[in-house]
């Protein structure tokens, strides 16, 4: 695959992404890993992918990647977080989101951590 296609499919994934279209935009990204899994970029809007069709341990892993190459990406340990919710490891889910909130201090990850403390709350109680 060319640069110019490697690009072209990327962008594509992340329309049908937007589209709500997660199974599609695996497909689309499949040759896009073959030739940049080492891009947080791809990786990133692949675990968005596998999150949204509820492959959330290639999500997880997918994410986990994205901060082995940068680990101050507030987004990633975002998204790492709400993954491990649905997983139901809100013990970790809450980690990692309380790292993104205080990485990155916007209303919606501040949500996200009272979300998991409300999780947590009523599972102790």
């Amino acid at each position: 695959m060319t640069t110019e296609g490697t690009v072209e499919a990327f962008r594509r994934a992340e329309e049908l992404l937007a589209q709500r279209r997660p199974l599609e935009a695996l497909r689309v990204l499949e040759p896009v890993v073959d030739v940049a899994q080492d891009k947080p970029s791809v990786l990133l809007l692949l675990g968005r992918a596998y999150f949204f069709t509820a492959q959330l341990r290639r999500a997880e892993r997918a994410f986990l990647r994205v901060l082995e190459f940068d680990p101050s990406d507030h987004y990633a340990r975002l998204v790492l977080g709400r993954t491990l919710q649905r997983q139901g490891r809100l013990t970790e889910a809450r980690a990692q989101i309380r790292l993104a909130a205080t990485m990155y201090p916007d209303p919606a990850y501040q949500e996200a951590l009272g979300e998991i403390n409300a999780h947590i709350a009523v599972r102790s109680s």
